[in-house]
Parts: C-alpha cells; sequence; structure tokens
C-alpha cells in the first residue's frame, strides 16, 4: 500500500546543507554532532506525522506521497525552491541602533535576535545603524534530508499525541469518547487550544473539547517542526 496525502507516518530523519553541515534531526548521533561543545539536552525522539498537513517540509512530504507505507530509506536532495526558498533581498533591512538599544539588546554580527516572532540576523552594525537579514538562514541552499521509513501510524493514541506535539509542543492530557476527542489543557491556552477544532475534525474525524486543567503540561523538547 502507497502512501497518501492525510496518512499518519513514523520516521527517523537528518537534514543538511548539501556538503556541509546538519541543521535537523531525531537522531542521537546526528544531535550529538550538532551540539557538539555545547552543554545541550539530546533528546532524540520518534517522530510522527500526517503527511500533506505542512507539518514537515513540503518537499520531503511531496517526496514521500506515493511511496511504499514499509520500512525503507531515502536520500532526498532538495534545491532552494523545494526547501526553505530562495533569499528574497527585500528582507534584508536597516534598523536604528536605537530600537536595540531602548530594548536592552546589543546587535552584534552574526547573532539571532526574535522581532515580533520574526527571526533576523544581525550582519553589520555601522554608526547609527543596524542591517537585520530576516530570510531564514536555510534559504537559497540546496538541502539533504536523509529518512528512514519506520511505519505507517494507524494507532489513534499515537495520531493525537502527534497532533497534539506540534500544535501546542506540550504533552496533552486527552480522551476519546466515540466521535470526540476531549483535551485538557491550562486555562491561558483554552483560546488558542480551540483554534484547532476544524484541523482535528479534518484530519482525525473527531469534535475537540477543550476542558481547562488543574495540572501544568510538560514542555517538550522536541524542535524537529
Amino acid at each position: 500500500m502507497t502512501l497518501s496525502k492525510g496518512d499518519f507516518i513514523e520516521i527517523e530523519f537528518t537534514g543538511k546543507v548539501k556538503d556541509g553541515e546538519i541543521f535537523d534531526s531525531n537522531k542521537k548521533e546526528d544531535l550529538e554532532k550538532m551540539h557538539e561543545g555545547h552543554n545541550h539536552p539530546i533528546d532524540a525522539k520518534p517522530f510522527v506525522f500526517c503527511l500533506g498537513e505542512d507539518m514537515f517540509l513540503k518537499g520531503v512530504d511531496d517526496f514521500l506521497i506515493g511511496k511504499p507505507g514499509t520500512t525503507k530509506d531515502y536520500v532526498i536532495e532538495l534545491e532552494p525552491e523545494k526547501a526553505f526558498g530562495k533569499r528574497n533581498p527585500t528582507l534584508i533591512q536597516m534598523m536604528p541602533l536605537a530600537v536595540f538599544k531602548k530594548h536592552n539588546m546589543n546587535p552584534v554580527p552574526g547573532i539571532m535576535f526574535n522581532f515580533d516572532g520574526k527571526l533576523g540576523k544581525i550582519l553589520t552594525v555601522s554608526g547609527g545603524r543596524v542591517i537585520v537579514d530576516f530570510n531564514n538562514p536555510l534559504a537559497g541552499k540546496n538541502v539533504v534530508y536523509q529518512i528512514k521509513m519506520i511505519k505507517k501510524v494507524d494507532d489513534l493514541n499515537e495520531k493525537i499525541n502527534a497532533l497534539n506535539e506540534f500544535f501546542f509542543r506540550k504533552e496533552i492530557k486527552f480522551r476519546v469518547e466515540g466521535k470526540k476527542l476531549v483535551i485538557e489543557i491550562e486555562k491561558q491556552m483554552r483560546g488558542f487550544a480551540e483554534l484547532f477544532k476544524d484541523k482535528f475534525k479534518e484530519i482525525l474525524g473527531l469534535e475537540l473539547e477543550v476542558k481547562e486543567s488543574a495540572e501544568k503540561p510538560k514542555e517538550s523538547q522536541n524542535k524537529s517542526q
């Protein structure tokens, strides 16, 4: 049986710049290479996602759809258009140094800052001007993904956990009651969680009910998406 949009699969993966460094992985040995020399916790976990739902790089999704749903290794080479896009010169912008000083930020070339949810890399600091590059750091680069297709996932609980991980980056307590999925989440996230009702219905065919939890869920360490 071949893989289709909407199928859940479990994979091991490593993404690297072609002829260059690893930038993402869920394999322990490759995570150790990424964080070599840094005191960074290594969290190698299975990665389960739904094909065609923007839970992974679209170029990888497109490659896997139509492939056998059995254990197999793939090497996928992607040009920028199929990966993280071409570099866009309009995303290189000048900002006044005063903006950084106002927020007690010290712009140094090479440093990344978060500007209202947009990551920008400092290119140059000259006088009162700072040049910031808002392109994805991998924009314009050819990348290679090594993918080990482990299995097609049919278990409903695994699918729900995968969606919770992707949408909330947290472990969420849940239960299934017939065609209804009940999740428990802290009060301040309730409104956010309810935004995904249509997605849970579309992907799993379950009506989402959100309840407030007294417990604080444990934050996920998985940064694969």
